[in-house]
């Protein structure tokens, strides 16, 4: 299985990251951290320090299967202007493979540069004016064709598990909820 990757920039919240990564993991799915500047070191919202597996000057992003986008402020924001990532997100697209982003980064980051043009979507509340994209649901997660979005910190479990699903099918992630205690 190709490797995935799930992007931290300064900022970023960290209950969304590391979770999914670890729900990642559980699920046998390969997946590293990519710092999206050249110092692996990179400080969450509520301070904590998290060293990533990659720099993204070292990923070639062209087979992996997700990538993945925790939000945070001023993480989201962080992300949004890394110009690298943006350009890697639309080649994801463009090639048929999948991207998921939480909390601030659907509206933050996805939106602005078109992705979520005709998909259902959801975000942190509030967060919806950052673009323009008519078809915010406020539902905890969304999955709409190769996108997953997810609401916020309290859905990362669902959000995840999603990512699973898609990925692997249903008995993939209920195994790995169920180990984790969830059903």
């Amino acid at each position: 299985m190709n490797t995935s990757y799930l992007f931290l920039a300064e900022g970023f919240e960290e209950i969304e990251a590391l979770a999914t990564v670890d729900i990642l993991r559980r699920a046998g799915m390969a997946v590293e951290t990519v710092s999206i500047t050249s110092d692996p070191e990179v400080i969450g919202a509520h301070g904590v320090t998290v060293v990533a597996d990659r720099v993204i000057a070292d990923i070639d992003a062209g087979t992996a299967p997700w990538l993945i986008l925790p939000g945070g402020l001023p993480g989201a924001t962080n992300l949004a202007v890394c110009v690298e990532l943006v350009e890697m997100l639309k080649s994801q697209v463009k090639a048929g493979r999948c991207v998921a982003a939480i909390c601030a980064s659907p509206a933050m980051v996805l939106g602005p540069i078109g992705l979520l043009k005709g998909h259902k979507a959801t975000c942190y509340p509030g967060c919806e004016g950052a673009c323009d994209h008519p078809d915010f649901t406020g539902q905890p997660v969304e999955v709409d064709g190769q996108i997953i979005t997810g609401k916020g910190p309290g859905f990362t479990f669902r959000f995840a598990l999603a990512i699973v699903e898609k990925t692997l099918g249903k008995e993939a992630a209920a195994q790995v909820a169920g180990g984790m205690l969830l059903i």
